[in-house]
């Protein structure tokens, strides 16, 4: 039967370690469970066997796995694909049985892929390379095909996105495929991505981003909408969140007394007629995308009613749930809202990203630094935030929320006085 012990975190956070082995020769297993803050005791401990019984059910079946078995596997699925590299014949058949196999095992890259990420690549494969260079030998293709399948794709007149997905797709592939020595010179190397006229470019700071006056009329707005709806856009608003960060929050990582989210779930759809799972709860999308951030006392209050609201229909884990059910919302649900509140009250362009992407640009515009702000969003690399580098303490990060939200209200106030 599995053990537990109560210790607490740096920080004060308390959490269960949960132990267990499968055999008195096994190694012993751990994992941990953080108890959510104002849960009763009697709460606390029925939640505690739950967890303690899933986890014992995980570790019987193999499921859980120690560092040490997890790092064995990785050997073990590396050699496995070094045997398969050395039949691969064509682009199709090396992204097919090594370099997906190992994206998805994370014997290929940093981590393994979530299934957003699998969707991704393989998306960039079935679409874009495959249909022009999949019957050609690996060995055989040379940068002018590369050069050209890109340059192809902007003419065609394809996403920045799609363009990167494809960029990025082949330059992992070609790099592994040399790794593996399956290849002697990696024919990617200097092959660059291909840009857009200016002229062809459209301002990113139009369609990306509102400005503090836009942003003022959508809060107004928003006043006149269901309690749901003005809870979950007020989160992102207030955190700078990813859609499926918010799908995915769950009542136990609300902490209203210190007045704290804690982003431990994202809420993914792929679509199943595409190999997709359907609706499911990932990991968070990077590393850096698991964290806790403040919210305001607006976002807190808004939470508070939404839980005494939510209670009278039904009992869910989720903090946004279907309507009268436990299930959480559907992760294309906020699109289709956003469209409709866009299309009400005269607002172009209104959807989840562009309201993070408006964090980052108030909060930023208003001498947050870039660090800072970085972490508030959760992302991997502080250059997709801004080309450039700062140093962020626990202070500033926290600030990097306050200086969005002072923002809005000085600009509000400055409007009362005019």
């Amino acid at each position: 039967m599995a053990a537990t012990r109560l210790k607490t975190t740096k920080d004060g956070r308390a959490y269960y370690e949960i132990r267990y082995r499968t055999s008195r020769e096994a190694s012993e297993l751990s994992t941990r469970w953080y108890v959510p803050a104002g849960w009763s005791e009697k709460v606390i401990q029925r939640e505690l066997a739950k967890q303690k019984a899933e986890f014992e059910r995980q570790c019987r079946s193999g499921e859980f796995l120690s560092l040490h078995a997890k790092k064995e596997l990785a050997a073990q699925q590396a050699a496995r694909q070094a045997a398969e590299a050395a039949k691969i014949v064509t682009v199709k058949q090396y992204g097919e049985r090594v370099f997906m196999p190992g994206k998805l095992a994370g014997t290929i890259g940093k981590r393994a892929l979530s299934e957003n990420s699998r969707a991704y690549y393989q998306n960039a494969l079935d679409k874009h390379i495959y249909p022009v260079l999949g019957s050609r030998k690996m060995q055989e293709v040379t940068r002018a095909e590369l050069e050209a399948l890109l340059l192809q794709e902007l003419n065609r007149g394809r996403s920045d996105s799609t363009i990167s997905a494809v960029y990025i797709t082949l330059r992992q592939m070609f790099e592994s495929a040399e790794d593996s020595e399956l290849i002697r010179s990696n024919p990617m190397q200097k092959v660059k991505k291909p840009r857009r006229n200016k002229a062809d470019t459209k301002d990113s700071t139009q369609v990306e981003a509102f400005s503090i006056e836009e942003m003022q009329h959508i809060l107004e707005c928003l006043k006149n909408e269901p309690l749901k709806w003005q809870a979950y856009i007020t989160l992102i608003v207030d955190t700078g969140c990813r859609r499926g960060e918010i799908c995915g929050l769950r009542w136990q990582s609300v902490n209203f007394k210190d007045k704290t989210i804690t982003i431990e779930n994202n809420l993914v759809y792929t679509s199943a007629k595409k190999g997709g799972k359907g609706v499911f709860e990932d990991t968070p999308k990077t590393d850096a995308s698991a964290r806790v951030i403040d919210v305001s006392d607006d976002a807190a209050d808004l939470l508070r009613q939404l839980r005494i609201e939510q209670s009278r229909a039904c009992i869910s884990p989720y903090v946004f749930s279907q309507d009268g059910r436990a299930e959480p919302m559907h992760p294309t649900s906020p699109t289709r809202y956003f469209k409709k509140f866009g299309e009400r009250y005269g607002i172009d362009h209104f959807h989840p990203h562009k309201l993070r992407h408006t964090f980052a640009s108030i909060a930023i515009t208003n001498h947050a630094d870039v660090a800072s702000v970085s972490e508030k969003l959760g992302h991997a690399n502080k250059g997709i935030t801004l080309k450039m580098y700062t140093h962020a303490n626990a202070e500033s990060i926290k600030a990097a929320g306050d200086i969005f939200r002072n923002a809005l209200k000085a600009k509000k106030d400055d409007s009362k006085q005019a």
